[in-house]
């Protein structure tokens, strides 16, 4: 506590001049007469406006039901508005009974309608502007530390009550810190944290529009934004309230020392998205593969890449793992991205039809670029089949690999058909010997000592070379 004089005389006079100002004030409220009178009128008004909310209540979220196809801000608006509908119809009630009052009555019979106007009113619009502080923790001190001043400054005891939470101190050595202080501390740092957030909204807005920036440029831009102005809003806002920060230079040091030891998984994550969107290898919108993942840049953050992929699954991949690792990036430098398929036809098919309907083929596909036109080539000669290779190219991975080579082939067995060309697989011919146990068994079952040829034929399927 505070060294200075007696804390606690001061503590227990300052805790008096507040009861006795409350007792005070509830014994003129239960004396008969025109305070009584406003109080009964406040009491009945705040009957109406909860009324209110329920009936309007309703009527609004019925009119939002019928409505489709609405942005997201305004059902948040609305919703805040439905929430604090009562309060709301409460202040119009209670100014429009103020402006009645104070034109039939004297001005000081309508003293405390006034104030309970002036509070609902005041109250409403904090309620509002609070939600602009994102962190729900912080917006509610911020909230409920306005919304208690108000009342205070309206009630004219703010000076007492803040001179009772300054005596709430405690003090080591040149140090003193109070509750008012921390209060003060934390409606002033999330004051700035708002301004802060609404200055780098705004600035990271016109940064992405701006086409001559790189995507990867785009986000170190933004995130540096945002580390200098939030970090700049915290040390000027405990600057505003008096603390002095030079002392806490030394222990910062070795706390830093300290958790460069024990995050250097978390510090080499941080340096190499920083890397990474300065050498602009990997960017959002990037195709690549790592591993068994393959999918598309969806965001860069300050410790891992969001990789979306086909499927809709989203890996989160540490950024360490994207410099150290081997990175298959389709789209580094351009767009275009080479795919190969194997396939095989008869011997019996000659090769020169077989690879310029093969590039018709591929020619009629869609995503298939005409300008970059397939190429056919054979690149061997297989136990049933001779072997080609197709290739052709696509400008847009992020559309799928699997579903084009599907087409291609799909387009190939099509016109392949049509053209009497076949595809052929491997096919084996059993041969019985005529000394073997099974010949001999089925002579003695009955076949006249007649040796007969044995049933040769494809096991399974037809067409294309046999071995046997």
């Amino acid at each position: 506590m505070d060294q200075q004089g007696d804390p606690f005389a001061e503590f227990l006079d300052a805790f008096r001049g507040i009861f006795d100002t409350t007792i005070n004030f509830s014994e003129g409220l239960l004396t008969p007469g025109w305070r009584q009178n406003q109080i009964l009128i406040l009491v009945v008004l705040v009957a109406l406006a909860w009324l209110m909310h329920r009936v309007l209540g309703n009527v609004l979220r019925r009119y939002v039901q019928s409505r489709e196809g609405w942005e997201r801000w305004k059902l948040r608006v609305i919703v805040q508005i439905k929430r604090r509908l009562g309060l709301i119809c409460f202040a119009l009630m209670a100014w429009a009974v103020y402006v009645v009052m104070q034109n039939v009555t004297w001005p000081s019979r309508s003293y405390l309608v006034g104030i309970a106007a002036t509070l609902a009113t005041v109250y409403v619009s904090i309620a509002f502007a609070a939600r602009l502080v994102r962190n729900p923790p912080l917006r509610r001190v911020v909230t409920w530390s306005l919304w208690i001043y108000a009342t205070l400054y309206l009630l004219s005891v703010a000076d007492e009550v803040s001179a009772f939470l300054d005596r709430l101190a405690l003090s080591i050595g040149d140090f003193r810190f109070s509750v008012l202080d921390l209060i003060v501390a934390l409606v002033v740092i999330g004051v700035l944290f708002t301004l802060a957030r609404v200055i780098s909204t705004a600035t990271a807005t016109s940064i992405r529009k701006n086409q001559d920036i790189s995507p990867s440029m785009q986000v170190l831009a933004v995130k540096g934004l945002q580390i200098f102005l939030y970090g700049f809003a915290f040390f000027m806002g405990v600057r505003a309230v008096g603390i002095d920060l030079t002392g806490l230079a030394v222990l910062s040091g070795a706390i830093g020392v300290g958790l460069g030891f024990g995050l250097q998984k978390v510090v080499s994550n941080l340096v190499s998205g920083v890397i990474i969107l300065l050498d602009k290898s990997i960017k959002p919108g990037d195709v690549i593969s790592l591993g068994e993942t393959f999918g598309w840049i969806q965001t860069l953050g300050a410790r891992y890449a969001s990789v979306v992929t086909r499927d809709g699954k989203e890996y989160l991949i540490p950024n360490e793992d994207l410099i150290t690792g081997q990175v298959v990036n389709w789209s580094h430098s351009n767009e275009f991205v080479r795919l190969d398929i194997y396939f095989g036809t008869a011997y019996s098919d000659d090769p020169h039809k077989v690879r310029q309907l093969a590039i018709d083929a591929a020619k009629g596909v869609d995503r298939v670029l005409s300008f970059k036109a397939p190429v056919c080539h054979i690149v061997g000669f297989g136990d049933s089949s001779v072997d080609y290779i197709l290739r052709f190219w696509i400008r847009d991975p992020t559309g799928g690999l699997t579903n084009i080579r599907g087409n291609v082939y799909l387009a190939l067995w099509d016109t392949f058909k049509e053209n009497g060309i076949s595809i052929p697989f491997p096919q084996r011919e059993v041969l019985m010997l005529e000394d073997s146990k099974l010949a001999l068994s089925r002579g003695r079952r009955g076949d006249s000592g007649d040796r007969q040829a044995p049933e040769e034929g494809p096991v399974a399927g037809t067409g294309g070379s046999s071995t046997g």
